[in-house]
Formats: C-alpha cells, sequence, structure tokens
C-alpha cells in the first residue's frame, strides 16, 4: 500500500486529500482533510517514530535495535520534533539550549571527553 502524499509531485506544493473510499462498503466521503502533523515526517523519520514507540521510548533498547549513539538519537529525535513544527523542550516554559551548544555539548559525549551524567548537568545548568 502507497502512503499518502503531502506534496504535489509537479510543483511541490501541499496537497489536500478531498475524497476517501472504502472499497469494503463502497463508501466515498468527500470534503477537505488534514493528515497531521505526522504527514510531514519523511519515511526515515516515521520509521524512527515506530521504532521509538515499540521501544516504549527507553534510549538504551533504541540505542540497541538501531545501533545508534545516545545523541545521535536526541538529535534525530529533535528533528522529528521540529518536523512536527514544535520546538524541543519548549512545552514546559523554560529557555531552550542554544543548538549550538546541545551539538557541543552531545559531540563531546559522543567523543568520549565526558559522561552522560556530566553532559545532562551542562544542559540542564544551561536551562535555569
Amino acid at each position: 500500500m502507497n502512503l499518502l502524499p503531502t506534496r504535489c509531485p509537479i510543483c511541490d506544493g501541499e496537497v489536500t486529500v478531498t475524497r476517501i473510499y472504502c472499497p469494503n462498503c463502497d463508501t466515498t466521503i468527500e470534503g477537505r482533510f488534514t493528515a497531521g502533523a505526522f504527514a510531514h515526517l519523511t519515511p526515515e523519520q516515521l520509521a524512527f517514530i515506530e521504532t521509538f514507540v515499540r521501544s516504549e521510548g527507553r534510549i538504551k533498547r533504541l540505542e540497541a535495535e538501531l545501533g545508534l549513539s545516545y545523541p545521535t538519537i536526541r538529535k534525530n529525535l529533535h528533528e522529528v520534533i521540529r518536523a512536527m513544527g514544535y520546538e524541543p523542550g519548549g512545552d514546559d516554559g523554560s529557555p531552550v539550549v542554544s543548538d549550538e551548544k546541545r551539538q557541543r555539548v552531545l559531540e563531546d559525549l559522543d567523543k568520549g571527553k565526558i559522561s552522560a551524567q556530566e553532559a545532562m548537568k551542562i544542559l540542564q545548568e544551561s536551562e535555569e
């Protein structure tokens, strides 16, 4: 089965679904329908979210299943959050760590220059 296209293949404009058909009961519904925030995700991002849900959001399980490091998983998750129209960490009203600082901390963590606890402490102190 094909995924619902969200962009026009001719002009790259956003498409609007106007008809839904059920072959089981031969029902057709017409109107203007939106596919929601998930429609803006790439197939790779959707696969990441599916794995995230299947692993119950447990980062250790994601690391094992995807073969990715903690910083890469966080980066992918933040990309998904932004693609859905949100800002990571912005819902609770606390200041958001700058992308540059977050990236530096995650790179240091990935290179083993700092521990996960040190990275969390640095990022949490930045938010206060």
